[in-house]
């Protein structure tokens, strides 16, 4: 039996890991540190979340060294530990999902695959483009998120202003849109905003954090 000590002291502290990922809004909060660090006041207005709970979350995440704060002034500013490594997993529990959950299947057929008919465009399909020069990659996160990175040659114009600037977009060429992740409405909702006016536009599969992990350049 002591031969399993070990074994179980690891799966003990991995549990514990499990357990603070096992909440909707820490994973959440989750994808929205992988686009850069952000305070605990930006963290609770961007989740819808309160203050104090935006807080209860984030000490949970830090328990276990999935997020740790600096001081800045008066505020905390959170940002991920082992920034890749967490998004690779958060990728993984996605993959697991859609295989597993009917409801999540029903959601991604309902929502995402009749507001996108056509597949996401894959990373490698997207790199190809943008070395041939033949794609405009639109960026529809917030401004703020795409300073602090973004997929190299993209512009950015955030949802809520897409359809005032959409005149400035090209109809003769590739739009390809992203966001924060594969779960991120922003890109949906941009495809389906520009596809019907007539722009011939796609989306990536996932997002900026993904594109990171995957060891790809981005700027700032």
């Amino acid at each position: 039996m002591s031969s399993l000590g070990p074994k179980h002291r690891i799966f003990a502290r991995l549990a514990d890991i499990a357990q603070a990922i096992g909440h909707a809004n820490r994973l959440d909060i989750l994808e929205h540190l992988a686009q850069g660090e952000l305070s605990v006041e930006e963290l609770a207005a961007r989740t819808g979340l309160s203050i104090a709970n935006a807080s209860r979350h984030l000490q949970i995440l830090r328990k276990v060294r999935l997020a740790e704060p600096r001081r800045a002034g008066k505020r905390m500013i959170y940002h991920l530990v082992g920034e890749t490594d967490v998004v690779v997993l958060l990728s993984a529990l996605g993959r697991i999902g859609e295989r597993n959950s009917a409801e999540i299947q029903l959601v991604m057929a309902n929502y995402f695959g009749k507001r996108d008919a056509l597949e996401p465009l894959t990373r490698a399909e997207l790199l190809a483009r943008v070395e041939a020069d033949d794609v405009l990659l639109l960026d529809v996160r917030p401004e703020d998120e795409y300073a602090k990175g973004h997929i190299p040659t993209a512009i950015s114009i955030p949802l809520a202003d897409l359809e005032s600037r959409m005149k400035s977009l090209p109809r003769d060429r590739l739009i390809v849109a992203y966001c924060r992740g594969p779960y991120c409405v922003f890109s949906v909702e941009a495809v389906a905003l520009l596809r019907a006016q007539g722009f011939q536009v796609r989306r990536l599969e996932d997002g900026l954090p993904e594109w990171r992990a995957a060891g790809l350049t981005t700027e700032t």
